[in-house]
């Protein structure tokens, strides 16, 4: 029944059955089981029954503090764009209840038919510009379609009200933390301060709250395997109510150039410009864009800080020295490019 590739300690199969048969759903034995990589620690298996293809995603065996609560809020999101124009994984079924599958909540979508970019391209995206062009005014256009969606029916999921104000302070108190690390000497971050200080004075007064993925980049878009079209926005662990154009903003600054280089991941040639993807977010959005720089750079800021929390961790032996060295390069080169923006 199981790969061997897959630790079946983390799913009980019996249990799974017991619940989707009361859930309704189609019965029989499992079959082709095969684990899906994610980028995540987070546990997926893809499985056949009754004739009906499926993902489980569950936390990871070894419980975090907000495991549970992120699934639960994925599965909230994913369940109201279920019936949108949103590009997502299509949500089956969800378990909130941790008691059923020994304390770790789970849910069952249906499987996505595409690739990610960053991995690699098939035919005909490989050969065709054209259609590498076209990928990301799609990827725009689904973030166009995410703000959108009427966030409302998320009550409590976010807090709008001083998003905007929060973030400065809450991501320099971040990295305040890393001084916690026996090791890490502190950031070496030319342009921290001036970042900080540009984003404080040049912050949007207001914004239309709606629904942010939180992660919206290249490598967390699945493509349509026949053409440029998003198969699925996938990843929603970092989800919540706030400002939809800080998710313009991450992909803003994390798209590759057209030459394929990137801050991130690279390859992938031919990919519409950071102007042209505003002019298609704008052309599909009653949003206001004309502080669409501040997104980018706040992106900037915010990302090279996560990144940094990895070089502090490699610093005092938590973590490779070798990928903490490269991600602080990152850092470095997403605080330069904040300043291209400013």
């Amino acid at each position: 029944m199981s790969s061997p590739h897959i630790d079946v300690t983390a799913i009980d199969f019996d249990v799974l059955g017991a619940w989707m048969d009361a859930q309704g759903l189609p019965g029989g034995p499992f079959e082709q089981i095969t684990p899906v990589a994610g980028g995540t620690q987070n546990i997926m298996v893809r499985f056949e029954r009754g004739g009906a293809a499926y993902v489980l995603r569950r936390p990871p065996l070894h419980l975090r503090a907000r495991s549970n609560e992120v699934l639960r809020r994925e599965a909230r999101v994913l369940a109201l764009l279920r019936d949108t124009p949103v590009p997502a994984p299509r949500l089956v079924a969800a378990c909130a209840d941790e008691s059923v599958m020994g304390g770790a909540v789970f849910y069952l979508m249906e499987p996505v038919d595409g690739f990610n970019a960053t991995v690699g391209l098939p035919e005909p995206h490989a050969s065709d510009p054209a259609i590498r062009h076209r990928m990301g005014l799609e990827a725009a256009s689904a973030l166009a379609d995410l703000g959108r969606v009427d966030h409302r029916p998320l009550d409590g999921f976010g807090r709008p009200e001083g998003f905007l104000e929060r973030q400065v302070p809450r991501w320099m108190g971040e990295l305040d933390g890393y001084a916690a690390l026996e090791g890490y000497p502190g950031p070496d971050i030319p342009g921290l301060e001036e970042t900080a200080a540009w984003l404080e004075r040049n912050r949007p007064r207001d914004f239309t709250p709606g629904i942010m993925h939180g992660d919206y980049h290249l490598a967390n878009l699945m493509f349509a395997c026949d053409g440029p079209r998003v198969a699925a926005i996938v990843d929603w662990e970092m989800c919540t109510v706030g400002d939809p154009l800080v998710d313009l903003g991450w992909l803003l600054a994390t798209w590759p150039s057209p030459d394929g280089t990137s801050v991130l991941y690279g390859g992938v040639t031919d990919l519409a410009t950071t102007a042209e993807l505003v002019a298609c977010y704008a052309a599909l959005s009653e949003r206001d864009l004309s502080a669409v720089d501040w997104y980018t750079v706040l992106a900037c800021f915010k990302l090279g800080i996560v990144l940094e929390g990895t070089h502090a961790r490699a610093c005092a032996g938590k973590a490779p020295k070798e990928i903490g060295d490269l991600l602080h390069s990152i850092t470095l080169n997403l605080f330069a490019r904040a300043r291209t923006f400013m």
